[in-house]
C-alpha cells in the first residue's frame, strides 16, 4: 500500500507517480517530493507582487522542457514575454505559445484544456482570481494530462484552502528570492529557502504591457 504515491508516512516525503522536473536549485529540489517540480499536479506560486523573480525560479525547468516535444503554454501573463530574453535563458521559442485572454473565465478554460490535452510540457496561468472549485478543475485536468502546471496568484491567497498539492509563497529581500513551502505531499513544515536566482525576470528586461484582446504571440 505504501508504494502508492498517493499514500505516505507523516515523516517522509511522498513518492511521485511521474518523474519530477529538477528546478535548477538543489536546495529546493531536496524539499520537493520526487526532487523537483511535480508533474500531473497543479502547483501554486503566490507572490508578494508581480515581477519579483517568479519566472526566474521556473526558467531552468522551462528551458529543459522546451527541448522536448511538448508545448510551453503561457496563459494571460501580466506582461508580454520578450523573446530574446527567453532565448537567452535557454527557452526554445518554437515550443512556446502565449495566450492572452480577456477574462478569468477564458484564462481558466484555456489552462484546463491545455493541462488535459497531454501535449503540453508546461502550462503557466495568471488568473486574476480563482476559487477552490476552479483550482480543483485544473488539478483534475493536470492529473489527466500528466504535465507541469503552475497557477500564479497573490500571496494573500495563502490563507485560503486549496486543492493544489504544492503551494509556494515567494518574496524577495536584499536581492534574494525567499521561497516558503506552504503545502506539499509528505512531511511537514520546512524553513524558508533563500535562493540566488538571476535578477528578477520582469524587472530587468524590456517587457511590454500585455494587450487585452485574445490572441497568441511572442514578441520577437
Amino acid at each position: 500500500m505504501l508504494q502508492n504515491p498517493a499514500i505516505w508516512r507523516g515523516g517522509e516525503q511522498a513518492r511521485v507517480a511521474l518523474p519530477s522536473i529538477p528546478t535548477g536549485f538543489s536546495e529546493l529540489d531536496r524539499e520537493l517530493p520526487g526532487g523537483g517540480w511535480p508533474r500531473g499536479v497543479v502547483s501554486e506560486l503566490l507572490t508578494e507582487r508581480i515581477g519579483i523573480g517568479e519566472l526566474s525560479l521556473l526558467m531552468p525547468a522551462l528551458a529543459q522542457l522546451s527541448r522536448q516535444d511538448g508545448w510551453l503554454m503561457l496563459i494571460a501573463p501580466p506582461w508580454i514575454p520578450y523573446a530574446p530574453a527567453l532565448a537567452a535563458r535557454g527557452i526554445r521559442l518554437s515550443r512556446l505559445i502565449v495566450a492572452n485572454t480577456v477574462s478569468d473565465k477564458d484564462t481558466l478554460w484555456a489552462a484546463e484544456q491545455s493541462l488535459r490535452a497531454g501535449n503540453c510540457s508546461a502550462v503557466l496561468a495568471w488568473p486574476a482570481a480563482v476559487n477552490e472549485h476552479g483550482l480543483r478543475r485544473l488539478q483534475l485536468a493536470a492529473e489527466e494530462g500528466g504535465n507541469f502546471g503552475v497557477v500564479f496568484g497573490e500571496s494573500s491567497r495563502a490563507a485560503l484552502s486549496s486543492p493544489a498539492p504544492l503551494r509556494l509563497r515567494l518574496g524577495v529581500q536584499q536581492g534574494r528570492l525567499a521561497v516558503k513551502i506552504l503545502k506539499r505531499r509528505g512531511s511537514g513544515l520546512t524553513p524558508t529557502l533563500w535562493l540566488d536566482t538571476e535578477k528578477p525576470f520582469t524587472a530587468t528586461l524590456p517587457l511590454r504591457v500585455r494587450a487585452r484582446p485574445a490572441f497568441a504571440q511572442v514578441v520577437a
